[in-house]
């Protein structure tokens, strides 16, 4: 994991705003991919060394004022600004959001029992370290079959980057890849002993498709999207998926997938065994 986790974000975030997008040219000889540093400067209203400074990492203490005008400059969602906040605060040495608490593998009985509501909808409840906790029947005939579940505590990054199947159970492996390290680095990140364990376990496992992550990917996983999953009995399921982060004591989350396509609905209902319809297409 790169010790600058700030300059990273801007950086990759920088090179995803088009010029267009903020009012800008594209010219015919632009190399650059989204803003240069000195476009970002200018809307910003900072000097580009400091830009520089800041991505290079030699400043990672941006003032309030500072961030909230990159933060502007860059169109940055809500939740991206609550990160940035969170990459200044953890660059002092020794700082950890989780005051050096251990993962949470304990599902409070209400989690439970909102899990257990939303059957047959494949759901799960996962911590910090990706280590799945709890989650429906549903859940279970989907993934279950594919070797998600195997072992005394299945983890989804581990079943991800060590398992061999993984790449046959996700046609789009690379970027659930991605997705699994910005998961893992959300948060406290490598300043966590367990976090930062995982992590050193990952990187000598597998070696570059994982310690290569941790340098190029941000660690902020989208919250909504859709995944593609072959199936052994059911074929390839198209399935939206929605991610709700539970209270801070908690530090866990909850996903729920649900059937992107009227095939995967019908795929679906035939793996839980239940009446067509069950699970309507989103």
């Amino acid at each position: 994991m790169s010790d600058n986790e700030l300059g990273l974000f801007l950086r990759l975030r920088r090179e995803a705003v088009t010029p267009a997008e903020v009012g800008l040219p594209v010219g015919p000889r632009r190399r650059t991919p989204g803003l240069r540093r000195a476009e970002l400067a200018t809307i910003a209203g900072v000097s580009i060394e400091y830009v520089t400074r800041l991505e290079q990492g030699r400043d990672r203490r941006p003032s309030p004022p500072v961030l909230s005008a990159l933060a502007a400059a860059l169109r940055l969602t809500a939740a991206e600004r609550v990160h940035l906040h969170r990459l200044v605060k953890g660059a002092d040495p020794g700082f950890s959001c989780t005051g050096g608490a251990g993962p949470n593998r304990v599902v409070r009985p209400t989690v439970q029992a909102l899990l257990d509501r939303l059957e047959p909808a494949p759901a799960l409840v996962l911590n910090r370290l990706s280590e799945i906790l709890a989650c429906t029947e549903g859940y279970r005939r989907l993934a279950g079959p594919v070797g998600l579940l195997d072992g005394r505590r299945p983890s989804l990054a581990r079943f991800v980057f060590t398992d061999p199947r993984a790449r046959a159970a996700y046609p789009d492996w690379d970027r659930v890849a991605d997705e699994q390290v910005a998961a893992i680095k959300q948060g406290p990140g490598r300043s966590d002993a367990h976090v930062g364990a995982l992590m050193d376990e990952l990187t000598v496992s597998c070696g570059a498709e994982f310690s290569g992550r941790l340098e190029s990917v941000p660690g902020l996983p989208r919250a909504n999207g859709l995944t593609r999953v072959v199936h052994p009995e059911a074929g390839e399921l198209r399935l939206a998926y929605e991610t709700l982060e539970l209270p801070a004591d908690d530090d866990q989350r909850l996903v729920v997938h649900l059937p992107a396509d009227d095939a995967t609905a019908a795929a679906l209902d035939r793996l839980t065994g239940r009446r067509p319809g069950a699970l309507r297409a989103v």
